[in-house]
């Protein structure tokens, strides 16, 4: 048998293959092509982490009552987690992985509740004895403190992003009064009352900095507008990563360290891409500062629109010898994906060269549009980013536009005066030929009209995409 000390040694190897593989995972999860490898690693490393924890409960000998609190635990969060996977639909994912980050957070908190009770609340306990003789009680304080923060912010920041997403709540922004003092003003009231409860630890500060986070994390998301929830959900998992580090700290445990690390880092680059995508600020992202809709567009008559029939769209598809396919939220809305990765087998049957077009934030959430094409088995290689394809518009005889509005507008690029000036879209409108499938007239999250519509290219093909991609089969 393994005595205590080797036990601990190898639970402490495992964290590092644990580790090992996380990296590995992110980076399978690159690319479309080892996204299933990269997913294979991470289940992997997570299984290597719980065996390696619960080895390291029954080596300390812990309690029989807290180790079958702690399997409990496990087996409840994998039983709701295995049905929440299986029942989701691929329009419900953005609000189910907001949601996620609110246990991340509240997590967090909890563990940092935790390791104030054990330490700083008995000052004259053994633990907080053995830190102070230390010099590490001071650290262990701002460990706890900025643990609370971050994760309460996590918290509530998460559950009004899932409720915006899940429309339960209105997606406009939240505009109180001075909203820009209350984020800065709470931040720099954090700071102060981190110094202080690092100086003298007591209940009461710690109440006050999480009824602050709390009320902080609500009033950040809830002054995001719904068409930005993307780099929302994008930063908020960002924000779940360097709550898990935080906590990793006050539980010494270096594989919550690392994957904390690597969650937050990874959050915020891909947050960072996505607002360069968009044409924001980054710093104006973390702060809660972005986002504001300006109120509706001015008028302007940009003439009639054109209409077209499933059949004329499948006879202008026909004569094509090029087309691009550019979806939005309204395709993953409509479920339309598997006919338009049918529409594509039939047409590149014909010899007619298929592309898709990808806005960076094309959705709810990063890289929504290209999961709904990969679980329809539309070929990787045809799925091309809006930088890899912008530049062949003008030599494509029809582009399907599916569900998308704001990121196909040419005001974004031709009106200064629009609410998306400089954002970065797909120029759709170079195409010979655009076919937009929409439900009706009305604009898109950025509450913007789109001149696309009526420009002497365009036809509009109104109803269900799911219904009208499938009128075009039979067509053809």
């Amino acid at each position: 048998m393994f005595n205590a000390e080797t036990i601990t040694n190898i639970a402490n190897a495992a964290y590092v293959v644990a580790a090992l593989l996380f990296i590995l995972a992110l980076a399978g999860l690159s690319k479309h092509e080892t996204s299933k490898a990269g997913n294979a690693f991470g289940m992997a490393g997570m299984g290597v982490a719980l065996v390696a924890t619960i080895t390291l409960a029954i080596n300390k000998q812990i309690e029989p009552l807290g180790l079958a609190l702690l399997i409990g635990a496990m087996a409840v969060g994998a039983a709701i987690g295995l049905w929440r996977a299986r029942v989701v639909e691929m329009t419900g994912m953005p609000e189910l992985i907001a949601l996620l980050h609110s246990f991340v957070g509240l997590a967090a908190v909890l563990v940092g509740w935790s390791g104030y009770l054990h330490v700083e609340h008995e000052l004259d306990g053994q633990g907080a004895l053995e830190l102070a003789k230390e010099g590490m009680l001071g650290i262990h304080s701002a460990e706890v403190f900025i643990g609370v923060f971050i994760g309460a912010v996590t918290f509530t920041g998460s559950i009004v992003a899932n409720l915006k997403l899940s429309a339960k709540i209105k997606s406009a922004p939240l505009m109180l009064p001075g909203k820009n003092f209350l984020n800065v003003g709470s931040l720099v009231l954090f700071v102060a009352l981190t110094v202080w409860f690092c100086i003298s630890p007591n209940l009461w500060l710690l109440v006050g900095v999480t009824v602050l986070a709390l009320l902080l994390g609500w009033h950040l998301v809830a002054s995001i507008g719904g068409g930005d929830m993307p780099v929302v959900v994008s930063m908020l998992n960002s924000y779940s990563g360097w709550a898990a580090a935080a906590s990793g700290f006050l539980l010494s445990n270096d594989l919550l360290i690392i994957t904390g690390a690597l969650v937050g880092s990874s959050g915020a680059y891909l947050s960072y891409i996505m607002c360069k995508a968009m044409n924001r600020s980054f710093i104006s992202v973390i702060a809660g500062g972005f986002g504001i809709e300006a109120g509706p567009a001015e008028d302007k008559d940009y003439g009639e629109h054109r209409e077209i029939t499933a059949e004329g769209a499948a006879e202008m598809l026909a004569s094509a010898s090029s087309v691009i396919i550019t979806p939005g939220y309204g395709m993953a809305v409509a479920q339309a994906q598997y006919g338009v990765a049918d529409l594509t087998r039939k047409l590149r049957e014909r010899g007619v060269t298929v592309r898709f077009g990808i806005h960076p934030v094309a959705g709810r959430l990063p890289g929504h549009m290209n999961v709904l094409l990969a679980e329809a088995k539309v070929p990787y290689d045809i799925v091309l980013e809006m930088d890899e394809i912008n530049d062949d518009f003008d030599d494509t005889d029809v582009v399907l536009v599916i569900g998308a509005n704001d990121t196909v507008n040419p005001a974004a690029s031709e009106d200064p005066s629009s609410p998306i000036a400089g954002m970065p879209v797909l120029t759709v409108w170079n195409a010979n030929n655009v076919i937009v499938f929409k439900r009706s007239m009305a604009s898109g999250y950025a509450g913007v009209q789109n001149p696309l519509f009526f420009r002497d290219n365009s036809q509009m093909l109104f109803g269900d995409a799911r219904d009208r991609v499938n009128d075009i089969l039979a067509a053809l």
